[in-house]
């Protein structure tokens, strides 16, 4: 079963200032599979992080939501605190309310409270779902399958010979140059297209 724990941040006031960020914690506390919700001035910080690992240990989580900003900015500090604690970095869910919440909606509190409180139930049935997954590394082929020659597929095969890769140039007809060697001559010189 899934135990679930949502942190809410505050941003300092990029947040709190347009979204009711405790109130936000609150409903989130009785939303399906979460086990523990709080909010937090910068969740980002060391002691928010703290807090974050603090809380997957005492409630036992094995899911976390952070509703604060866009995942590109921290997921990965986030994710680094979920494998500090001992839980797979990808059972972490970010809902992003500061852009999509707090800066869209900056005079309107009770919409922008709203919108985040749906984010975030959005993010738990998500994180309800998600399993643990892990990273590999894929050994890559440096070669070059390019599938037919014509004049597209010959430029292909030069330019990725040219940047050192080795390609194999395949042909369904006996010769190449696709439908430009039926021409009799070509366009703007009229040279001739063999």
């Amino acid at each position: 079963m899934k135990r679930i724990g949502v942190f809410v941040c505050h941003c300092g006031t990029n947040i709190a200032a347009t979204v009711d960020v405790a109130h936000v914690a609150e409903v989130a506390k009785a939303m399906p599979n979460v086990a523990f919700a709080t909010d937090y001035k910068f969740m980002c910080s060391e002691p928010g992080q703290e807090e974050i690992r603090k809380a997957i240990k005492e409630y036992n989580l094995n899911g976390v939501v952070v509703a604060a900003c866009t995942p590109r900015l921290h997921e990965p500090t986030f994710q680094k605190a979920l494998e500090r604690s001992g839980i797979n970095p990808y059972l972490l869910e970010i809902a992003n309310i500061r852009e999509q919440c707090a800066w869209v909606h900056s005079k309107e509190k009770a919409a922008a409270t709203d919108k985040a409180v749906e984010l975030v139930r959005m993010a738990v049935a998500k994180a309800s779902k998600n399993v643990a997954l892990y990273s590999t590394d894929v050994p890559v082929n440096k070669r070059a399958l390019v599938v037919g020659a014509g004049i597209a597929g010959m430029q292909a095969a030069l330019d990725i010979a040219d940047s050192g890769h080795q390609v194999v140039l395949l042909e369904r007809e006996s010769t190449i140059g696709g439908k430009m060697v039926m021409l009799d001559k070509v366009f703007p010189t009229l040279d001739c297209s063999a």
